[in-house]
């Protein structure tokens, strides 16, 4: 038996690098966008456990809509290169087309167990470049094939190995070989089959028998006239350790499915809910399709359910006959390798092994799979079929006649499909380029059409993706999903009529509600999402939301498992401020889904609208320990932490925004936060470059540049809040705050009245009843020694703030200097303009800003200043939503998004008491020296 050399693992793998590298140009596509993009257990902040508990998607085995595939060991792999490169396809194909290369490795090894070392090589070379591998080895979720193939593969060889030299059993290669079965197994499904590989090896190669012997020593024992010989109770032992031990792997396997089979629906795969004999007619018609696309790879398909084959209804249909020829063919074969115990016989029973076997799991003939024909489940059995080819080639080339035509043909088949297979790798370049090159060979599944819709609308070319849609309706009437399609790009396109029209459409071929009655078996559970995104749409509108509330209820009576359901109609519910339903919405999902992060921080919003800050509190916390890089969770539960008062929170406060910061490097509010928090804690050089970091990242961002301007101002440097003030009132020339403190500054410390006059003014221009800006505007009047109308002023102040007694108290202060200066015979008016004050008599910062600025500013700010720190604007307004959650099945473009805004807390901590109290006591004192200074000289 020769062994591989060195030039031979250097050709097969120059020849799969020749093939493969413009593989590594191409993105995530069709299957891959679900196992790799969406696939949370990729991720590190996912414990790695859950590879073991959730399916190869990455959703709970225990869930209904899980697909029962169960490959941690392939997720693993994934894991890894997201730990190296993260979501950098090119890594991701790269050890895709290196794992090709070691099979192929692998598979040569195996052939020099029953070919020459020519006819070996040649199966190697024409499974290395056989264009049928390309999903397997360019779509990246055909790993799954390439390493249970590895695995499989090994797992043969180390069996071959299991009897010594004497003929004894040697027990080590056979535990090895179970071993690497279950390692097989857990990569995919179909790796168990190695075990029959093994059993057909051990009887018909490595002991020799026929069919007819096998069958002639059974008759004699069962006759009593001899027992079993030594050789056959010899591997009757090793052929019961090998079916005990896939027993308990089937055992576990069903299990770890908890006996259920995944749910499919006759748009994935049609003849399995068929009648007999339909069912039956169509998938043993399918058996000949797949050797036809093993002959003749020419016309290759992503996707081969819904219509792609039409069902076989009838015993007349012409297509049996392919059927017919080839239940022949293949008994043909199986007939010639049965009965006789040359060479020959051994090699055709090992290629219909390599054939059969491992294709059975995919048949659909003794249970149904979720799809029709798969080309990447052909990766295993292309092996036996390469066997046979070269097993052709080898008895031809024998012949000396056709020697010369025999290597002619073997090199014009592997040059053509190397070049298939190189151009093939270029459809497998973008979901676009996919699908289309699909569309060419079957334009009657409507499932390419909408995948072609998809590829558009990521493109935002709703227009064009609306055709493909409504084609895809037009190819299947009935297809639920086709129709959702069309709603949701209307939505897009902001035809909402439309819009409504074709989810209702696709609504009215769902089954009818029975109470109390599960649909399990009958809907997919991503159709049931045509009750989430109609209810989404109508609910925009105020006066229908009762009616989403009752099609999220209908969905959840169809299946009360269903998860998005109890989410959308909690987010529903907040909006209509029903917060206790909304509250047991989100207990009742976490129920189904305790590990999901999304759902811990919705329930944390209501939290908060139900003004419980301390269980909120827990709950993001619950989130951020599920994803600690939770961005939402991350920001608002910060933002809690700040609005608490207590200083305690402050650092972890400042923690969870830097990884905010880190995760939304472009977020202004990330920044105007951490600013806010540095102001609170004294810090001001820290608050300076974090507030000039937010404005640097949103031009006009008004909280950041009045806070800023405040900062400097309670700094002493009122000259530099000047020109943020001056770019605040550019952006924002209504900013009634800004004007005061700019007027605060011109007058206190430019000494320009009029430049104050003017920002009063325009306060005044824009609401008529603002007290602060008239009783400014009064003491500017003083300023002006225009007494009489700092008096007319005042009393107009009075009439709008009749309770305020420092304006009654100026007023009659006023009253009296009038009065003292006419007795005198004064003017009551200074063409001078401003009033000369000694040094002593302190200006009047902002002139008025006593205890109603404190209100002020605690309405709009987080604490109460004299002048008040203001908000944020922006983000400071919290999501209550799954922003970042995607129902199971959700069309693409349908995430959900919130409407509902969390107002801050009011409530006020001890500390802000204080500081409140501290602040209006400063207020008093500067009405004092008001009074001191109008009761002046």
């Amino acid at each position: 038996m020769a062994v591989v050399s060195w030039k031979e693992i250097l050709l097969l793998t120059g020849l799969v690098v020749g093939c493969y590298w413009n593989s590594l140009s191409c993105g995530f596509v069709f299957d891959d966008v679900s196992a790799i993009l969406d696939n949370k257990d990729l991720r590190p902040s996912t414990p790695l456990r859950n590879l073991f508990l959730n399916d190869f998607w990455g959703t709970p085995m225990a869930e209904e809509r899980s697909h029962k595939s169960y490959r941690p060991l392939t997720v693993l792999t994934f894991r890894l290169n997201y730990l190296f490169s993260e979501l950098s396809a090119a890594s991701y194909h790269l050890l895709n087309v290196v794992l090709h290369a070691v099979v192929c490795v692998l598979f040569l090894r195996v052939c020099r167990l029953f070919l020459d070392k020519t006819s070996s090589l040649v199966a190697a070379l024409l499974f290395a470049v056989h264009p049928i591998h390309t999903e397997a080895v360019t779509g990246v979720v055909g790993r799954a094939e390439l390493l249970s193939s590895i695995f499989l593969l090994a797992a043969f060889l180390a069996y071959t190995k299991s009897t010594g030299a004497d003929h004894s059993i040697v027990w080590a290669p056979i535990a090895l070989t179970v071993v690497l079965v279950a390692a097989a197994t857990l990569c995919k499904e179909q790796g168990i089959t190695v075990v029959g590989i093994c059993c057909v090896h051990e009887v018909f190669v490595a002991q020799g028998f026929t069919l007819p012997v096998l069958l002639d020593t059974l008759r004699q024992v069962l006759q009593g006239k001899d027992g079993f010989p030594y050789a056959v109770l010899q591997t009757l032992l090793k052929l019961i350790v090998l079916v005990i031990s896939t027993l308990l792997l089937v055992i576990i396997r069903v299990q770890v499915i908890q006996s259920q089979l995944p749910v499919f629906t006759r748009f994935d795969n049609p003849a399995a809910v068929s009648h007999t004999p339909t069912r039956q007619l169509t998938f043993n018609y399918l058996l000949p399709v797949n050797a036809w696309l093993l002959l003749n790879p020419s016309e290759l398909c992503c996707d081969w359910t819904m219509g792609t084959i039409p069902l076989v209804e009838s015993l007349l249909d012409m297509r049996n006959l392919a059927t017919l020829m080839f239940y022949t063919f293949l008994g043909l074969l199986a007939y010639h390798s049965l009965r006789y115990r040359h060479s020959s016989a051994k090699t055709v029973i090992m290629a219909l092994s390599l054939i059969v076997l491992p294709f059975i799991p995919a048949s659909n003939l003794f249970f149904p799979v979720g799809f029709v024909v798969a080309e990447r489940v052909l990766y295993v059995p292309s092996m036996g079929f390469c066997v046979l080819v070269a097993h052709g080639f080898k008895l031809i080339s024998h012949k000396e006649h056709l020697r010369k035509i025999s290597w002619l043909m073997i090199g014009v088949l592997l040059t053509t499909h190397a070049m298939k297979t190189f151009n093939r790798n270029w459809d497998w370049e973008s979901e676009y380029t996919l699908f289309t090159s699909a569309l060419k060979v079957n334009k009657n599944n409507a499932k390419l059409w909408n995948n072609v819709g998809h590829a558009l609308e990521n493109q935002n070319n709703y227009a064009r993706a609306l055709r493909y849609f409504l084609q895809a309706t037009r190819v299947q009437p009935d297809d639920i999903g086709a129709h959702m399609n069309v709603g949701r790009t209307y939505k897009n396109l902001n035809k909402s009529k439309e819009a409504e029209d074709a989810y209702l459409v696709a609504k009215s071929l769902m089954p009818q509600v029975i109470p109390g009655k599960k649909y399990a078996t009958r809907v997919a559970p991503n159709h049931l999402n045509v009750y989430i995104n109609l209810a989404n749409l109508i609910r925009a509108n105020e006066s229908r939301l009762e009616e989403a509330d009752q099609l999220y209820r209908q969905a959840i009576s169809m299946r009360p498992d269903f998860k998005q359901a109890y989410i959308s109609r909690g987010e529903l519910l907040l909006k209509m401020n029903k917060l206790t339903e909304a509250r047991d919405a989100y207990l009742r999902a976490l129920e189904l889904d305790r590990t999901n992060a999304d759902l811990w921080y919705n329930l944390a919003i209501v939290n908060i609208e139900m003004k419980d800050p301390s269980e909120a509190l827990k709950n993001f916390n619950h989130a951020l320990e599920l994803n600690p890089r939770h961005k939402l969770a991350l920001f608002n539960s910060a933002l809690l932490m700040q609005e608490s008062g207590e200083p305690k929170f402050w650092p972890e406060a400042n923690r969870r925004f830097l990884t905010y910061v880190e995760e939304e490097p472009e977020d202004a509010n990330g920044y105007f936060n951490l600013g806010m928090l540095a102001m609170d804690a004294n810090e001001n050089a820290a608050a300076e470059q974090w507030m000039r970091k937010a404005i640097g990242l949103q031009a006009g961002f008004r909280s950041a540049l009045f806070n800023l301007a405040l900062l400097y101002s309670q700094s002493k440097r009122e000259m530099d809040a000047l020109p943020v003030l001056d770019e605040l009132l550019h952006h924002h020339p209504e900013h009634i705050k800004g004007l005061i403190l700019k007027g605060d500054i011109l007058m206190n410390h430019k000494k320009d009245t009029r430049g104050a006059k003017a920002c009063f003014e325009r306060i005044l221009s824009m609401d008529p009843t603002n007290v602060q800006g008239k009783h400014n505007l009064c003491v500017v009047y003083f300023e002006e020694r225009d007494l009489p109308r700092a008096e007319r002023c005042l009393e107009e102040t009075l009439a709008l703030a009749p309770n305020e007694e420092y304006v009654r108290r100026h007023l009659s202060i006023v009253r009296s200097k009038m009065a003292a200066m006419s007795a005198a015979g004064q003017p009551l008016t200074s063409a001078q303009g401003a009033i000369v004050t000694s040094e002593e008599e302190e200006k009047p910062k902002g002139v008025k800003e006593g205890v109603e600025n404190v209100a002020e500013g605690e309405e709009e700010g987080r604490s109460a200043g004299a002048v008040g720190k203001e908000g944020g604007d922006e983000k400071n307004v919290r999501k209550s939503s799954t922003e970042s959650l995607r129902g199971v099945g959700m069309d693409k473009s349908e995430s959900l998004h919130s409407s509902q805004s969390d107002k801050r807390t009011k409530g006020k901590s001890t500390k802000e008491i204080k500081d409140i109290e501290k602040k209006r006591a400063a207020a008093l004192k500067r009405l004092e020296e008001i009074e001191r200074i109008l009761s002046g000289d």
